[in-house]
């Protein structure tokens, strides 16, 4: 055999192993299911390595770094498929800087917690944001949100909470108090007392429904079989709160929503009391662009949100949404189009998309 003939047989066996569109796409979830040597260069690689393409007919496959490394091959000081897969390695630092900004009694500097972990400034940030689908600031702002939802429920002094959960000035914090909390400080430090919530329960072709308005909006939709169960659910929520329930002009508003439900052509504009953390508000409103009719995977929402790593994350979001087809989860499917776990039960959701469905057949 030819030299060429023999280069042409062993680039034909490369290019025909399904291991090789992985290394030419460069895959970030085929590391660790195997490595790839290059014999002109003597190195072996992750397939996700960001060096030069090689041709076909000097990579070889093993399955094990070790075998690579048996067969003579040294790691890639670019991608060291030696060293921990980069996944875990930027979680492991993504995690060192959550601790770091958990643990400080101010905002940290972005340029200080990135040499804390031994990383540039703008890879940090696009690293962080990508493991923990928030920038650095965003998390950071989270975590003081949840610090002074634990000081409020000790029962201290209002200013007390605001100060020792990291904000510099309590009328900063008051700027955004009612998104934050959904209510004054003060109520929201007596469980709800004085905040009146509206509420009715009415009954559509997915069972009983209960709408819950607050002076914000539409603050929950609950679906089930026991009216009595979606009423604990709510005072759940609040427990202290004053819940009102609705007049004839509310029951109209259940209406709309009963309405839209059984014929989702119709659209349902409601103003809703959203609340959530700014990850869970970001993925609820990807939710809400997905078209009537038309799903997403939890991948592609993932995607969009420009958290690509954050699927699970995502699911957990859908998982606590509230505000049943206001805010549609029930269009987020799995990737190959099954359909998976619903707050509310499969069989709701599965009914809620035929419905849709057939709004898009008939237009």
């Amino acid at each position: 055999m030819t030299t060429l003939a023999k280069k042409d047989t062993l680039a034909a066996e490369t290019v025909r192993d399904p291991r090789w569109v992985a290394v030419g796409a460069r895959d970030p979830e085929a590391d660790g299911k195997f490595y790839y040597a290059v014999r002109t260069t003597g190195v072996y690689c992750r397939p996700s390595c960001a060096a030069r393409p090689a041709r076909p007919e000097n990579v070889r496959f093993y399955a094990t770094r070790e075998e690579a490394e048996e067969a003579g091959f040294r790691p890639c000081k670019r991608c060291q498929p030696n060293q921990p897969p980069l996944v875990e390695q930027y979680a492991a630092k993504v995690t060192q800087a959550c601790r770091i900004i958990e643990a400080s009694e101010t905002v940290p500097v972005l340029e200080d917690l990135a040499r804390r972990v031994g990383m540039s400034t703008y890879h940090f940030h696009r690293v962080f944001k990508q493991v923990a689908g928030l920038t650095p600031r965003q998390y950071a702002a989270a975590q003081r949100e949840k610090k002074v939802r634990k000081e409020l429920g000790r029962g201290g002094a209002v200013t007390h909470a605001i100060f020792d959960a990291g904000y510099s000035s309590s009328s900063r914090f008051y700027e955004k108090s009612n998104e934050i909390l959904g209510m004054t400080p003060s109520n929201y430090q007596a469980g709800g007392t004085d905040t009146e919530i509206r509420f009715a329960i009415g009954e559509c072709s997915l069972g009983s429904i209960l709408i819950a308005q607050s002076a914000r909006g539409i603050c929950a939709i609950l679906l089930g079989n026991d009216p009595d169960k979606l009423v604990r659910d709510l005072q759940d929520s609040f427990p202290r709160a004053n819940l009102v329930g609705g007049d004839a002009d509310f029951e109209q508003l259940v209406a709309r929503v009963v309405g839209f439900i059984e014929a989702p052509s119709i659209g349902l504009d409601l103003p809703l009391d959203v609340r959530g953390t700014a990850f869970q508000q970001r993925v609820w409103q990807a939710l809400r662009e997905i078209p009537t009719g038309e799903t997403a995977s939890y991948t592609e929402i993932a995607r969009r949100i420009g958290s690509p790593t954050s699927v699970r994350a995502v699911a957990r979001a859908c998982a606590t949404n509230k505000l049943a087809v206001a805010i549609p989860c029930h269009r987020v499917v799995r990737h190959d189009g099954a359909l998976s776990g619903y707050r509310w039960g499969v069989e709701r959701k599965r009914a809620l998309l035929e419905k849709e469905a057939e709004v898009e057949l008939k237009a």
